[in-house]
């Protein structure tokens, strides 16, 4: 698969005359723990050429590809990321962390160091807050449920913690998340649902773990209270804008 990808990739920067600074896996395999039919979640950044960005016309500023069922590939514009970026936009940072890297560049390094200086706490924290409330809500208050969707619970939630506890950007792998956040009483819990998760099809039907759904319903309504009395200071663009200029006159 990793063939694969690198050709689309590079099929996309001849079709649409780009070049692609960076791509990376998202979703489940990026997070450690997909399934054996789990599709491949592929995001990148991309760059034009200076006269492109000059032009008085608009132009759209993501590329996506559905290319088959396993394989879905999107991509953001160079323009497109450093506004993001400027607004500390969660799936933006843990593209950036993915550990999973089908192409990688010089800039994308500069990219990464530069980020460190936007990582705001509460849009990370209101976004990962949103993505647990949601999955709860919807999909985990039945007597069986989906193995996946404990998964898009709890790991957004670990991840509000790390943020609360470190003030950084949270690590991506489920993995590092749980041996840090996790209270050890509910380990062997989360152990069994990713036993079921990781051999088993996406859509595998598990009877709902009480002592997980009262964990996530008591994350839920501490994290919200300390949102509120959070303060973050915002950098102005200027580094993104010496990135970006350099960039596009390299």
């Amino acid at each position: 698969m990793n063939s694969v990808i690198s050709e689309e990739l590079k099929k996309i920067e001849k079709e649409y005359n780009v070049e692609i600074i960076y791509a990376v896996e998202s979703g489940s395999r990026a997070w450690g723990f997909a399934s054996p039919d789990s599709d491949y979640d592929v995001r990148f950044i991309y760059k034009r050429n200076k006269d492109d960005y000059l032009k008085l016309e608009k132009r759209r500023d993501v590329i996506e590809l559905p290319i088959s069922d396993v394989l879905d590939i999107n991509g953001w514009d160079l323009d497109k990321t450093l506004h993001l970026l400027y607004k500390s936009n969660p799936t933006l940072f843990e593209w950036l962390s993915s550990p999973i890297v089908y192409k990688n560049t010089p800039s994308a390094e500069r990219l990464k160091e530069i980020s460190k200086e936007y990582f705001l706490l509460k849009p990370s924290l209101y976004h990962y807050l949103s993505m647990a409330r949601n999955n709860y809500r919807e999909y985990l208050k039945g007597e069986t449920v989906k193995t996946k969707k404990y998964f898009y619970a709890l790991r957004p939630l670990l991840a509000c913690r790390w943020i609360l506890d470190k003030g950084t950007v949270a690590p991506i792998l489920f993995s590092e998340l749980v041996a840090e956040e996790l209270p050890c009483e509910l380990k062997a819990d989360v152990d069994y649902l990713l036993d079921i998760k990781i051999n088993n099809p996406e859509l595998k039907l598990v009877p709902k773990i009480q002592s997980l759904n009262d964990y996530i319903e008591k994350s839920i309504k501490e994290i919200s209270s300390k949102i509120v009395n959070l303060n973050d200071s915002q950098k102005d663009f200027d580094l993104l804008n010496k990135f970006f200029l350099n960039e596009i006159t390299d």
